[in-house]
């Protein structure tokens, strides 16, 4: 097996389905309970604000239960079938729904506030653990995977903290308060308005499961058109390059007339949803007059309760729709908390050790190292190399011999199956991981530089660095005109991670950040692999500054960047099968000098 592969798979937001988000696939945690008592303990930190919120659904509930309750009285004081003071009965049912009013405006200030508390907690947990977290579980894990679960999984927690147990709590109790009074007031007609309620429940499922079935399917080829869109622009030079425009064309507008005709279909479904419940809430209201007339006649009920049944019935039907929406939130809110726990619950990177032995030399000694990524596939085979103090040392050889793998294991991402890596005799595997890479620095082919200005990226690797260190660092590495060209000099920000400098110039910014980190041992992997021929050149005198009487150990496939090293060692399948210097290994007309033939002469491999 070869070195880990990037799996960089970045998961693309979709737009365009804010309508119908409650109606996409719901996702189910695979352990419900255990999840959900660590999300309570989230709440148990804002515990004075969540009795709080409560008692403001609490009290408003009420009050919107009671509301109607006055509203009949009214009515009959009206029709002179009861007796009390009309103005305060009126006055005294606008106070109350005042109140329901502002407690739901209070309702959502809380509960805002204490969904950006509890997920603020958990993002920052999140994110602390991240940084921890060995480095074999993101070689081995999506990124895009986990960006998801920083933030689509979050903010799912954040919506349905802020919005649906709110709309549990107080459906629930709305539901409760509301069965009830209509019973307490005439039981029959209460049954009956009951009726309408396997109506309203039978249309939601089957107009749900209509509208779920489309809009996987065009979120699905949303996806697709994005796709295509992205690729289209991205590799546009290649698309006109081979008169493809007509072909690109056609299987765009193929995928957009099937997500026309999804999205025709999604949009009917979810359209009639509206009518149909409406419909049938007009089914309920004639039944509750029908029959509640039929009632008044026989003296059952009076006028005041009719009007106040056909307030509860739709204040019936209402908790009910949303708890069936409610419900399938918190799946989804749980789902994506049980994901963000499984990160959390990962094995943070041990840090523990002893420090790494004060020395001016430093010379690494790998022993008989065995090691794989996966259990039985073999990357790195009896592997034995000194790399003496100040030296330049280079690994060469063929893509997935083993080269990145050495550096993987020398700075401790990975642990050795078996043998022994030391420095300077130290045990490597007995050394702080912190202690260990402070001694280094890495210069790596992708260039990683980060949103911030040019000083803070150049003392990444010392923050204690002064301006001229800075500048010394910069001059050194033959990169030191740029803060003249840029507007504000070192305090210029370097936009999306350097995109307004060109690729050599962060290769070159690269090489004097490890400058300024003043490492004891500096690893160059491909440093300058996507650099012109000039660039290179300018980055090689930059490296052979960095490098003067620093050990070295350099990755390279262009082998004109490594003639210089003190020693060159082929790689292959993970073994060593040639060391040397330029001269001797090309003298053997060995492997080495196969690959340097194949580059140089234009033999064919």
């Amino acid at each position: 097996m070869s070195e880990p592969r990037d799996q960089k798979l970045a998961n693309r937001n979709i737009p365009g389905m804010n309508r119908h988000e409650r109606f996409v696939e719901v996702q189910h945690a695979e352990h419900l309970g255990a999840t959900l008592k660590r999300v309570f303990a989230y709440f148990t930190r804002e515990r004075g604000m969540v009795i709080f919120m409560l008692s403001v659904v609490v009290f408003g509930t009420l009050c919107g239960v009671y509301a109607p309750s006055l509203q009949s009285q009214a009515i009959d004081m009206i029709a002179g079938v009861r007796v009390g003071n009309l103005l305060g009965a009126v006055i005294l049912m606008l106070c109350v729904y005042l109140l329901h009013s502002a407690c739901q405006l209070l309702q959502g200030v809380v509960s805002a506030k204490l969904s950006q508390r509890v997920v603020k907690n958990m993002r920052e947990e999140l994110f602390a653990k991240l940084v921890y977290l060995p480095v074999r579980y993101l070689d081995t894990h999506s990124h895009g995977d986990v960006m998801s679960r920083m933030t689509n999984d979050i903010e799912n927690i954040s919506t349905t903290v802020s919005q649906s147990l709110p709309s549990l709590f107080s459906g629930v109790l709305t539901i409760i308060g509301t069965v009830a009074i209509m019973m307490w007031y005439c039981w029959q007609l209460a049954l009956l308005s009951f009726a309408t309620v396997l109506l309203t429940l039978l249309a939601t499922k089957i107009l749900s499961g209509r509208v779920r079935k489309f809009s996987r399917k065009r979120q699905q080829l949303l996806g697709q058109l994005n796709g295509t869109v992205e690729e289209m622009v991205s590799g546009y030079r290649t698309v006109v390059a081979f008169n493809r425009q007509n072909k690109t064309t056609e299987d765009f507008c193929q995928t957009a007339d099937s997500l026309t005709k999804v999205g025709i279909k999604t949009d009917i479904f979810s359209g009639v949803m509206g009518p149909i419940m409406n419909c049938i809430g007009n089914i309920g209201f004639v039944i509750i007059a029908a029959f509640g007339g039929y009632f008044t006649v026989h003296g059952l009920i009076s006028v005041g309760v009719i009007s106040a049944f056909i307030v509860y019935a739709k204040q019936f039907s209402r908790p009910i729709n949303e708890l069936a929406q409610v419900y399938g939130q918190l799946q989804t809110a749980i789902a994506g908390a049980e994901r963000v726990f499984t990160v959390l619950d990962e094995i943070d990177e041990d840090k523990s050790g002893e420090k790494l032995k004060e020395n001016e030399r430093m010379a690494v000694t790998f022993q008989n190292v065995n090691f794989s990524y996966e259990p039985g596939h073999s990357v790195i085979q009896d592997f034995t190399l000194t790399v003496p103090s100040g030296k330049k040392v280079a690994l060469v050889g063929a893509t997935g011999s083993g080269k990145t793998t050495i550096v993987n294991l020398l700075m401790r991402f990975y642990d050795i199956e078996s043998g022994k890596i030391c420095i300077n005799g130290q045990d490597i595997s007995n050394v702080s991981r912190d202690d260990l890479r402070k001694n280094m620095a890495i210069v790596l082919q992708d260039t990683v530089l980060f949103s911030d200005t040019l000083r803070q990226n150049m003392k990444y690797g010392n923050e204690a660095a002064s301006d001229a260190q800075i500048s010394n660092a910069m001059k050194m590495s033959r990169c030191d005109d740029l803060p003249r060209r840029l507007p504000h000099g070192l305090e210029s920000v370097l936009v999306n991670s350097g995109e307004n400098i060109s690729q050599g110039q962060r290769q070159l910014l690269a090489i004097a950040r490890a400058f300024v980190a003043d490492p004891r041992i500096l690893i160059l992997d491909e440093a300058t692999s996507n650099v012109d021929t000039r660039t290179e050149k300018a980055i090689q005198d930059a490296m052979q500054r960095v490098m003067k009487d620093r050990t070295s150990i350099v990755i390279a496939h262009r082998l004109s960047t490594i003639r210089d090293s003190d020693i060159i060692v082929v790689m292959d399948h993970g073994q060593i099968v040639e060391s040397g210097n330029h001269d001797q290994l090309l003298a053997q007309k060995g492997k080495y000098y196969e690959l340097y033939m194949t580059q140089y002469a234009g033999f064919a491999t």
